[in-house]
């Protein structure tokens, strides 16, 4: 699976240090802490091998026709399955970006992705799944920073509860745009290209 991503600058990036240190303190580490990029992802699907070149001559053409926009995060969201987000504000500017980058790669993605079994519950995001290789696009996109995976520390919930007193917060930019190759919590285990906005 690849994901095309938002790159957020320092005030994004230095929010989800500061919270992944208050983490550490209650024994959990964060995707920041294990070294992996903080991203946003615009989208994430499966290509067909081969199709690197293609996928980076698109991004890279995206990035040449965007400047920086403004990014606000805001809020900490702790889901069923344990996975827990830094929340990102969705603003008109980026799910504008998120769109065209949707509409640039979906014709080059793999035509017959595997469906993950949740999606099969939602059917806004099974009918985008089929039509893009996505779930997460368009009405469904719902931009985040991503701090932890299906944890198992049942600190967790003690940690929410202090989060909901003092909200984590910042605002920043998208810088650029990247392309990893991800792993099955959808972190970027290998970068393949990052370009920076004018």
């Amino acid at each position: 699976m690849l994901d095309v991503y938002a790159i957020p600058s320092k005030p994004i990036v230095q929010l989800v240090s500061n919270t992944s240190q208050q983490l550490a303190t209650y024994g959990m580490q964060s995707f920041y802490q294990q070294g992996l990029p903080v991203h946003i992802t615009l989208y994430l699907t499966a290509f067909p091998d081969g199709s690197d070149a293609a996928i980076k001559q698109a991004v890279q053409q995206l990035s040449q026709q965007n400047q920086p926009l403004p990014l606000v995060a805001k809020g900490f969201t702790v889901t069923k399955g344990n996975w827990a987000f830094i929340e990102v504000e969705r603003s008109p500017a980026l799910q504008r970006l998120a769109d065209a980058v949707t509409l640039a790669l979906a014709p080059l993605r793999d035509p017959n992705p595997v469906l993950p079994a949740w999606v099969k519950a939602y059917p806004d995001k099974l009918a985008a799944f089929e039509r893009y290789g996505s779930p997460n696009v368009f009405q469904n996109f719902e931009p985040h920073l991503t701090l932890l995976a299906a944890e198992k520390n049942p600190q967790l919930a003690t940690f929410q509860q202090l989060m909901q007193q003092h909200l984590p917060s910042a605002e920043g930019e998208i810088i650029g745009l990247g392309i990893g190759v991800t792993d099955e919590w959808g972190q970027q285990r290998q970068v393949l290209a990052e370009y920076l906005f004018k």
